[in-house]
C-alpha cells in the first residue's frame, strides 16, 4: 500500500498482531544522530522498538513494519480511552537528533515527505483528525516528542491534524478541577496533571510549556472540546 511513497524497505522483527483496528498515527523523532542508526537501532531484535516508517531528514522514507502489524512505537500510553496504542495506530519516526543531541527545526525535505504519507494514512483508515497526535499526546509523563519545534500548524493547513483552536471564551472552566477532566476528556492522561498540562501545551501552545493552568489554554481546550461535541472536529 502506498509503494510510491516509500523509497526503500527495512523490515523490522519488532511487531506482533494487532488487537484493535488502525484509528491512530503517532509522530516521534528518533533522538539520535543519523536515520542510519536510528533504522539499525529499529531492526535489532534486542531492542524491541520499531515504527512503521521512518523518514530521514533528507526525505528518504524506509518501510520498517507493514501497516497491518502492530509496530513497537509508542510504549506504555493512553489517548482516548485507549490504552494499547501500538495496536490502534501507525508509528511514523522522523530522523532527528531530538532535544538531547541539539533540538532543532524539522527539514523541509522531511516534511514534503511526510504530508502525502501521513494524507495516505489517514484517508485510507478515515483516521479522526483529533487522533493524528504526537507521542508526548500520549505518553506525557514519559516522552516530549517530536517537541515544541514540530509544524502543527503547518500540517493542519493541509487537513491532517487539528488546528490551533481560536478562543472565543476568556476562561470557561473555573477551577482547575473541572480543568483536568476536560483534559482527559479530549484524550489526555492525567495521572499526573503537571506533565498533561505541559503535553497539551506542547502541542497546543508551545511557545509557553510550563505546567500551569491559565485562562489561555482554558479556553483552548474549551474550543477543541466544542468543536468536536460540535462535529467541526473529532
Amino acid at each position: 500500500m502506498g509503494d510510491e511513497l516509500v523509497h526503500r524497505e527495512a523490515p523490522s522483527p519488532n511487531f506482533n498482531d494487532r488487537a484493535l483496528p488502525i484509528s491512530m498515527v503517532v509522530l516521534h523523532y528518533t533522538e539520535m544522530l543519523g536515520a542510519e542508526a536510528a533504522c539499525a537501532r529499529m531492526c535489532d531484535p534486542a531492542t524491541e522498538v520499531s515504527a512503521h516508517y521512518l523518514i530521514a531528514e533528507d526525505g528518504e522514507v524506509t518501510r520498517l513494519v507493514a501497516e497491518d502489524k502492530r509496530a513497537w512505537h509508542a510504549g506504555q500510553a493512553y489517548w482516548r480511552g485507549i490504552r494499547d496504542i501500538n495496536s490502534a495506530s501507525i508509528g511514523i519516526e522522523l530522523d532527528h537528533p531530538g532535544h538531547a543531541n541539539g533540538y532543532r527545526a524539522f527539514s523541509e525535505p522531511q516534511f514534503e515527505a511526510l504530508v502525502p504519507l501521513l494524507a495516505r494514512i489517514v484517508s485510507a483508515y478515515d483516521i479522526p483528525r483529533a487522533n493524528v497526535v504526537g507521542h508526548s499526546d500520549v505518553a506525557p509523563l514519559r516522552k516530549i516528542d517530536p517537541g515544541e519545534l514540530f509544524p502543527w500548524e503547518r500540517l493542519a493547513s493541509y487537513g491532517l491534524c487539528l488546528p490551533r483552536p481560536a478562543i472565543a471564551l476568556g476562561d470557561p472552566y473555573d477551577n482547575d478541577g473541572t480543568f483536568y477532566l476536560a483534559l482527559e476528556r479530549f484524550g489526555y492522561d492525567i495521572t499526573d496533571g503537571h506533565k498533561a498540562v505541559e503535553a497539551f501545551q506542547r502541542r497546543w501552545r508551545p511557545e509557553r510549556i510550563d505546567g500551569q493552568i491559565d485562562g489561555q489554554i482554558r479556553a483552548m481546550l474549551f474550543q477543541l472540546l466544542l468543536d468536536r461535541d460540535r462535529g467541526v472536529t473529532r
